[in-house]
C-alpha cells in the first residue's frame, strides 16, 4: 500500500520552515542567482584552451580520451574520502571502477577529480589529533572547491561517509551548486560486541577493574571490519540525513560493505548522476535541491532518530553554504513537535543494523510523512518527491536492481516505533540557555530522573584534569563537572569522550553528576546529561570563564535552561579565569591551523571560518 502523504505539513513545521526562508531571503537569491548564471556557461572543458584540455584527458584510455576530447557525453567528476585507515572509508576504494563503468554504459565518462582528507575520531579520540577535527569539515570543503575547481565535470558523486567529511563534501558540493550530486555510502560494518557490553568493558577499565588486555579485546570484537561504527553517533547520523534530505538513492544507507546490493546500488547512483546533468531533460543542480523544505527534514530526521549532537553545528554550516540561515532556536521548536521513533545505541541497545532490520530509513521516512512532519514536495537524486523513499532496494531473482515499498510495521519495537506510539512525544535534543550563554543537551540518551541536575560546580580546564582528580578519588558527592576553553577559537573544539568512563562510574554510584563545556562530546555522549556547545566560548569572553569551584549550577534540560545560582554583585564582579592554550596551539600539525582559530564562528553559527 502507497503511503499516504498529507497535502500539507504539521503546522510548526511550516511555520520554522517559512521564517528560515524569510530570514534568509535576499542570501538564498543572491545563491541562487549565482549558481543559475554558472549553470548558463555550461561545462568549460569544451572552451579551455587545446593544452588545458590535452591535461584533462592525458591518462585516459582511449575511448574515454576520444569521448572528453569531443566533448559529446557528460563527464561524471568522483569527489572520494578513501583511505584505507578508516573502517567506513576502506570499501570506497573500488568504487571508482564502478563509477566509470556506469559512466561508460550511459555514453558518458567518469574521472576521480580529487581527494579529500578523512580523519578517523576513533583514532584519534583523546589525543592531540582531536583538535584538528573539527577544522578538518572546512578543510574537506575547500579540498572538494579544489577538485571540482578543473571546471569539467557535468556532475559529481561523493564518496564519505564519517563525521566531518560529508558535512565538508555537502558544503563544498554547495560551492558548486549548479552541479548535480549525488552522495554515495558504504554501509555500516556487520555487528560485533553489542555496544552497551563494549561501553560496560570501558567503565570497568576506568574503575580498575580490568586490565588493557580486556579493553582491547572488546575494543577489536566491536570494530571488527569494513563499514561504519556501528552506533548511532555523527557517522550514521550523516547516512539518515543524506537520505532524509533526497542526497542518496532510496534505502542506501545502511546496507553492509562488499555485498552485490551494495555493489549494485553504487552503480544505480552513477547512474542517477548521470541522468541528472544538464545535457538531458532531468536536470537537478545540488543547489537548487537543496532547499529550506530539505534542511528542515533533515533537522527532523536528526530529532526523530535521536541523532548526533555535532549536526546543531554542522547543520548550520552546510545551510550557510548554500544561503539558508539556520538557528538552535529552529531546531529548538522542531524538536517540540517530532517524535522520538529510534532507540539506537547510545540511545538504547540496538545498533544501526538492527535499525535497518527493523524498518529502517524507510520505515522512519514513511511514519514521518503519514505524521505531516516531513516535506514531501522536495527534489531528490531519485526524483517524485520524498515519498518514494519509503521503497527499500532488492536484488531480484537475475540479480538486477529493483525496489518494493518498505516495512509498513516495525520489525522490533524496542528499536523502532511508529509516530502514533514513539518512544517520546519529542524530539532527542533540547537548547539550553541562561547567564552561561547557550548550549545544547542530548536528552534521548538520559534517563528522566535526570534531566534536572543542581549541584556545585567543580572546574577543569581540561578532560585530563577530570581524570586525574577522579584517579585521585578527589571527586565526591554530587557535583556538575565544568570543562571549559575546549571551544573552537581555543584548541578546535575537540570531542571529550574521555570524560564519559569516569563521570558513568560516579553516576552509577548514586551521586547526581552532569557536564557542562564548550567543547563536544558528539553523537556517543552517552548516560550522563551533558550541556555542551556552550557559546560565548571561554576564549571569546564567555560566562563559562567566570565559573568557580562551588558555584550553584542548575542544569535543567525540562525547562532549556542553564544557571548559575550566584548572587549577581558576586558574578558582576568576577574576572574571567585564565588559561594556558600554548600546549594546544603547537605540535601534530596544530600550529598550522592558528589562521583557522583565529577566524573560526561561534558554535550556534556553525564553527566554522567560511563568512556566515
Amino acid at each position: 500500500m502507497a503511503t499516504a502523504i498529507p497535502s500539507h505539513v504539521n503546522a510548526r513545521i511550516g511555520e520554522v520552515t517559512a521564517r528560515i526562508a524569510t530570514r534568509s531571503r535576499d542570501a538564498r537569491a543572491r545563491y541562487l542567482e549565482r549558481i543559475a548564471e554558472a549553470a548558463q556557461r555550461g561545462p568549460s572543458r569544451a572552451k579551455l584552451g587545446c593544452a588545458n584540455q590535452a591535461h584533462g584527458f592525458a591518462a585516459c584510455g582511449p575511448s574515454d580520451k576520444a569521448m572528453l576530447r569531443e566533448g559529446t557525453g557528460a563527464n561524471l567528476g568522483i569527489v572520494t574520502a578513501y583511505n584505507d585507515m578508516l573502517s567506513a572509508h576502506q570499501p570506497y576504494e573500488t568504487y571508482p571502477a564502478l563509477i566509470r563503468a556506469a559512466a561508460r554504459r550511459a555514453g558518458g565518462t567518469a574521472q576521480v577529480a580529487g581527494g579529500v582528507p578523512a580523519m578517523c575520531d576513533g583514532v584519534t579520540q583523546g589525543e592531540a589529533g582531536m583538535e584538528l577535527s573539527l577544522f578538518s569539515r572546512d578543510v574537506i570543503a575547500l579540498s572538494t572547491a579544489v577538485a571540482l575547481s578543473h571546471q569539467t565535470f557535468d556532475a559529481a558523486v561523493f564518496l564519505g561517509i564519517c563525521d566531518k567529511i560529508v558535512p565538508g563534501l555537502v558544503i563544498g558540493a554547495l560551492a558548486f551548486g549548479h552541479l548535480p550530486a549525488v552522495f554515495i555510502p558504504a554501509g555500516p560494518m556487520t555487528s560485533g560486541l553489542p555496544n552497551d557490553e563494549k561501553a560496560k568493558i570501558r567503565q570497568l577499565f576506568a574503575e580498575g577493574k580490568v586490565g588493557r588486555d580486556a579493553l582491547m579485546e572488546a575494543e577489536s570484537q566491536s570494530y571488527h571490519g569494513p563499514g561504519t561504527c556501528t552506533f548511532y553517533g555523527t557517522a550514521n547520523t550523516n547516512q539518515m540525513m543524506m537520505e532524509i534530505m533526497g542526497l542518496h538513492l532510496p534505502g542506501a544507507s545502511f546496507v553492509n560493505p562488499n555485498t552485490p546490493l551494495r555493489e549494485a546500488l553504487t552503480t544505480a547512483a552513477a547512474e542517477r548522476a548521470m541522468a541528472m546533468t544538464a545535457l538531458g531533460n532531468d536536470y537537478v543542480p545540488v543547489g537548487r535541491m537543496l532547499d529550506e523544505k530539505a534542511f528542515v527534514n533533515g533537522i527532523v530526521g536528526l530529532h526523530a532518530t535521536g541523532g548526533s549532537t555535532n549536526h546543531t553545528l554542522h547543520i548550520v554550516a552546510m545551510a550557510a553554504a548554500g544561503g539558508i540561515t539556520l538557528t538552535w532556536d529552529d531546531f529548538s521548536d522542531l524538536a517540540e513537535v517530532t517524535p522520538l521513533l529510534c532507540r539506537v545505541y547510545p540511545n538504547g541497545k540496538a545498533d544501526v543494523n538492527h535499525f535497518h532490520a527493523a524498518g529502517g530509513m524507510g520505515f522512519v521516512i514513511r511514519e514521518l510523512l503519514a505524521d505531516g512532519k516531513l516535506h514531501a514536495d522536495v527534489e531528490t537524486v531519485w526524483g517524485g518527491g520524498l515519498g518514494a523513499y519509503t521503497q527499500e532496494p532488492v536484488l531480484r531473482e537475475d540479480g538486477t536492481l529493483g525496489w518494493r515499498e518498505g516495512a509498513e510495521a516495525s520489525g522490533d519495537a524496542a528499536v523502532l516505533r511508529g509516530a502514533g506510539e514513539p518512544f517520546q512525544p519529542t524530539g532527542g535534543l533540547k537548547l539550553l540557555s541562561g547567564e552561561l550563554g547557550r548550549a545544547v543537551i542530548k536528552t534521548s540518551a538520559i534517563a528522566a530522573e535526570r534531566h534536572i541536575i543542581e549541584a556545585p560546580a567543580r572546574v577543569f580546564h581540561s578532560q585530563e584534569e577530570l581524570q586525574a582528580a577522579f584517579k585521585a578519588g578527589s571527586l565526591t558527592g554530587d557535583f556538575i563537572a565544568v570543562v571549559r576553553f575546549q571551544g573552537p577559537k581555543a584548541n578546535g573544539m575537540p570531542e571529550l569522550h574521555k570524560l564519559m568512563p569516569p563521570l558513568g562510574v560516579l553516576q552509577d554510584r548514586g551521586h547526581k553528576v552532569a557536564l557542562v563545556t564548550d567543547g563536544r562530546l558528539s553523537g556517543a555522549s552517552g548516560k550522563v546529561p551533558a550541556a555542551i556547545h556552550v557559546t560565548p566560548e571561554a576564549a571569546d569572553g564567555g560566562a563559562i570563564a567566570l565559573i568557580r569551584d562551588g558555584d550553584l549550577i542548575r542544569l535543567d534540560a525540562v525547562a532549556g535552561t542553564l544557571t548559575v545560582l550566584v548572587e549577581p554583585e558576586t558574578w558582576a564582579e568576577r574576572a574571567p579565569a585564565p588559561a594556558n592554550l600554548a600546549p594546544s596551539h603547537v605540535g601534530v600539525g596544530r600550529e598550522l591551523f592558528a589562521a583557522f582559530r583565529a577566524s573560526v564562528g561561534t558554535a550556534d553559527t556553525g564553527a566554522s571560518i567560511f563568512a556566515v
